[in-house]
């Protein structure tokens, strides 16, 4: 593992340690701990609800009012967690940086999308004004935003879904960060449109050599932009492998139903996109998940020794937090939900 950009040869880009949110005296997030690596492209999958976007907002420091984290976040070596805000300010849109899922949120409304993205250059790089707005014209062609002199002066409003989500992709990679976070980028696309999107963020990522952490609920998104795969339940990482081991072999009774509900609605079309028919239940509300196995109250295989949190142990080629995990030779995932 080695990072182009600060660091030792051997130290990850970005390591998280014992993350947890809080709101107020309410837990939200649990002991997350993960690395990314220069280079390297992780998909963290799961539910809405889950934690995904809280594990994400805590890492840039950018949790709501009323919201607390604690534990590290080594960027570079340096704890985030323990600096100031204004250095964390410095970092952010340079060092790291956030691919948010509904553009219009994350754009000014009464800022001219070129002037937003001279914005990241000026501050970041100390550019005069004609050279961040050139710049910003060759950002706007890289993800291909045709005729930037044109699209330059138009407001978020004036674009459609499709090249506002490439103008934040443009601010977010401006600066060439080591770490990209990008919290279902493609989410409000059509599939085409989607699919450039993936393309565009697959080239910028590897061109610049930046850690992506890829936040998607999208099983075939994941398995097409992720070398590693992090499993979120409950506000606790469930499991983790490779790509291909956890997609084939999945240990965790809830990544397995994932998996296999996917598959059925890749497989049956009239299977309504989105839908989980396959696990029982729904993702509780935010403070109703039970205690112990956040999975217990939905999960086929569990028992009154859930009623107690499972560490992460290593399982085979994954990383796996289950009393009682899925066989490896349970055969198809399809198949395994009851395993």
């Amino acid at each position: 593992m080695s990072s182009t950009r600060g660091g030792s040869a051997d130290m990850p880009v970005l390591s998280v340690r014992d993350l947890s949110v809080r709101a107020g005296d309410l837990p939200l997030v649990h002991g997350v701990s993960f690395d990314l690596s220069a280079g390297e492209r992780v998909g963290l999958i799961g539910e809405s609800g889950s934690g995904k976007s809280l594990t994400a907002l805590a890492v840039m420091g950018l949790l709501g009012k009323g919201l607390t984290a604690q534990g590290q976040v080594l960027f570079e070596g340096q704890d985030l967690m323990s600096t100031t805000e204004k250095r964390r300010c410095q970092l952010r849109g340079n060092g790291l940086s956030m691919v948010f899922q509904e553009p219009m949120t994350a754009l000014n409304p009464t800022m001219r999308v070129g002037r937003q993205i001279g914005e990241v250059l000026r501050v970041h790089r100390n550019l005069g004004k004609r050279a961040a707005r050139e710049q910003a014209r060759g950002l706007m062609e890289r993800v291909d935003i045709p005729d930037p002199v044109h699209y330059e002066r138009h407001y978020p409003h004036q674009l459609s879904g499709g090249q506002r989500q490439r103008i934040m992709l443009a601010m977010a990679t401006a600066c060439e960060p080591s770490v990209i976070l990008a919290d279902e980028p493609t989410t409000a696309l059509d599939v085409t449109v989607q699919s450039r999107m993936l393309e565009l963020m697959r080239k910028l990522v590897a061109e610049q050599n930046s850690a992506l952490l890829l936040i998607t609920h999208d099983l075939a998104v994941v398995s097409e932009m992720s070398d590693r795969i992090l499993t979120m339940y409950g506000g606790h990482i469930v499991e983790s492998g490779s790509t291909k081991s956890l997609l084939d072999h999945p240990r965790h009774p809830y990544t397995s139903a994932l998996v296999a509900t996917s598959n059925a609605v890749t497989v049956d079309s009239k299977a309504p996109a989105g839908a989980l028919p396959m696990i029982e239940g729904s993702v509780p509300a935010t403070g109703q998940f039970p205690t112990g196995c956040p999975f217990r109250d939905r999960c086929p295989r569990a028992d009154e020794k859930c009623a107690v949190m499972p560490p992460l142990e290593p399982l085979g080629d994954q990383v796996v937090a289950c009393w009682h995990p899925v066989p490896e030779n349970a055969g198809d995932p399809a198949s395994r939900v009851g395993a």
